[in-house]
């Protein structure tokens, strides 16, 4: 294929910025948490603008226009899944605990299309080197796995320092997030619809609304607010 050199130095360089303009247009989130969309939207889009670039009969027009709709569908997939959050399992997925108090959950690792050889390789990953070290464990939707190990081998090492004494960790269930109460997680935590409004009243929050995330841990609750308090 003979291909001139100053059409394709245009392209290259044209391609180049169009993907690099897309790329913070869609945000830093594609890249450090690519979720398994996100993935096959990027090798789609690499292969489609490298084919471009070396078909001597592509435009540059027709390049852009190429990029123009992939990186607007993808946007709007986005704006969709901030917008709705009922589409967000769908669109985005879920995070999946795997590991719950310390037992596997088998039903979740099928699910996860995840087997026992898999898991103890994400777990090493995470500079644990036995399955009995781990609490809690919460395969993330861009495949990662988020650890919450048992008390005696958090770091510092509670066996090295001589402290046999404390409670099991518990895993942070969130309650409110964009202004919206989970109603599937309050039993979860143990506690009430009622009891969280007042203690979102307690705290100077006159309604759901005005809290941005609200999550119960070790008998307490931490809220953040919709907007910054010190603005």
């Amino acid at each position: 294929m003979d291909i001139h050199v100053g059409q394709l130095t245009t392209e290259l360089i044209v391609g180049f910025l169009a993907l690099f303009i897309l790329t913070k247009i869609l945000g830093k989130t594609q890249i450090s948490q690519i979720t398994p969309f996100d993935f096959i939207s990027s090798i789609f889009l690499g292969e489609l603008v490298g084919n471009a670039m070396y078909d001597d009969e592509t435009s540059i027009f027709v390049i852009l226009y190429a990029i123009l709709i992939w990186g607007s569908l993808v946007y709007l997939i986005e704006i969709i899944s901030q917008k709705f959050k009922g589409t967000r399992k769908v669109l985005e997925g879920a995070p999946t605990i795997v590991i719950r108090k310390g037992y596997l959950d088998r039903d979740q690792l099928k699910k996860s299309k995840l087997d026992i050889n898999q898991l103890q390789n994400l777990v090493r990953q995470k500079g644990y080197f036995s399955l009995r070290e781990v609490e809690y464990a919460i395969l993330e939707t861009n495949g990662t796995l988020s650890i919450l190990p048992k008390y005696q081998y958090g770091s510092p090492n509670r066996q090295d320092l001589n402290m046999h004494t404390g409670q099991q960790p518990e895993l942070p269930v969130t309650l409110i997030l964009d202004g919206e109460i989970n109603t599937d997680n309050l039993s979860t935590a143990g506690i009430s619809k009622k009891k969280l409004l007042n203690q979102i009243h307690e705290h100077g929050y006159k309604s759901v609304e005005e809290v941005l995330y609200a999550e119960f841990s070790e008998g307490k609750l931490l809220i953040m607010p919709m907007t910054d308090p010190k603005k």
